[in-house]
């Protein structure tokens, strides 16, 4: 036991006599080192709860947004979406940018609609998800208010049978097709979409009222 307690008490004096020479040796870098470490947390911590008390702000801004554009208030609804896009934090400007074509097709300005989608599907800076979805929103304000090329110019890309928003891509690809003239097409589309199990309910029963439709006016033998 005594000569156990010996060795402890040797390795214990030459571990000190290591740390002694390493800090003679190293000790004003490795203070500054640590002391560099501590600052970098503090002002990531900082930095990190700045940007989270802004992104909260932001959050208020657009539903004090949205409360205006539900009451109707369209014009200063549109004024709060663009000071938003200018100076908001985190997703939020893209949100505003999405959020004031809408308000614009609110107004019937469709075409300005469709260009505010179209500018947001093109931004390579914002993430492929949010562009499918301008694309997407972009096609059906064209259903109604442009041609099958100019539906399909923003819906075909989205009818690959990876991505999400297939079903609706075809769906508006479908009735542009019907509207154009075209039932054999929009008949095609729809099939497909009353015919895949994978499909939102919703869309297939939407899917299955057009195909009866298409069938029973007769156009498609």
């Amino acid at each position: 036991m005594a000569d156990d307690n010996f060795i402890r008490e040797v390795n214990e004096e030459y571990r000190q006599d290591q740390a002694k020479a390493l800090f003679d040796r190293y000790g004003f870098w490795a203070i500054g080192v640590a002391i560099i470490i501590i600052l970098a947390a503090a002002g990531w911590r900082g930095y990190d709860y700045w940007q989270s008390k802004q992104a909260a702000a932001s959050g208020d801004a657009f539903a004090a947004a949205l409360t205006l554009a539900d009451q109707g208030k369209t014009d200063e609804a549109i004024k709060a979406l663009d000071d938003l896009e200018k100076n908001g934090h985190g997703a939020y400007p893209v949100l505003a940018r999405m959020r004031v074509a809408t308000a614009l097709a609110d107004k019937k300005d469709y075409k300005g609609a469709v260009t505010g989608f179209e500018e947001v599907a093109g931004d390579k800076s914002v993430a492929q998800s949010i562009r499918d979805i301008a694309n997407l929103r972009a096609a059906y304000l064209l259903v109604d208010h442009g041609s099958y090329s100019d539906v399909a110019k923003h819906a075909e890309a989205l009818t690959d049978d990876t991505n999400p928003l297939r079903f609706s891509a075809r769906e508006a690809l479908g009735l542009a097709a019907w509207k154009d003239g075209k039932p054999a097409d929009a008949l095609k589309l729809f099939d497909e979409i009353s015919g895949d199990a994978t499909a939102p309910s919703g869309a297939r029963q939407r899917a299955n009222l057009m195909a009866e439709l298409i069938r029973g006016s007769g156009d498609v033998k």
